[in-house]
């Protein structure tokens, strides 16, 4: 029972493509945003475009988190680093 409170090891061996995952994610979200802007009121197409603003800046972040695991797996990391 002691060992309830231990956390989880730090697996990072997927990270690359969870990552790359959530990016290509964003840009289909971003697509199909971008083609209901035809349908949409102007209060609308100016929430979705402001959304997808942010959507360009998460990919933007997520793009550098993968250059980094990308990085420390060159390096070698171990899973059992934290």
């Amino acid at each position: 029972m002691a060992n309830q409170n231990r956390p989880n090891p730090d697996d990072r061996s997927d990270n690359v493509e969870k990552l790359q995952s959530m990016v290509q994610n964003t840009i289909e979200n971003i697509e199909e945003a971008q083609d209901t802007l035809q349908f949409a009121s102007p209060e609308e197409r100016e929430r979705i475009e402001a959304k997808n603003a942010r959507r360009e800046e998460s990919i933007h972040a997520l793009r550098e988190e993968i250059k980094d695991e990308a990085q420390a797996r060159e390096k070698g990391y171990r899973n059992d680093q934290q």
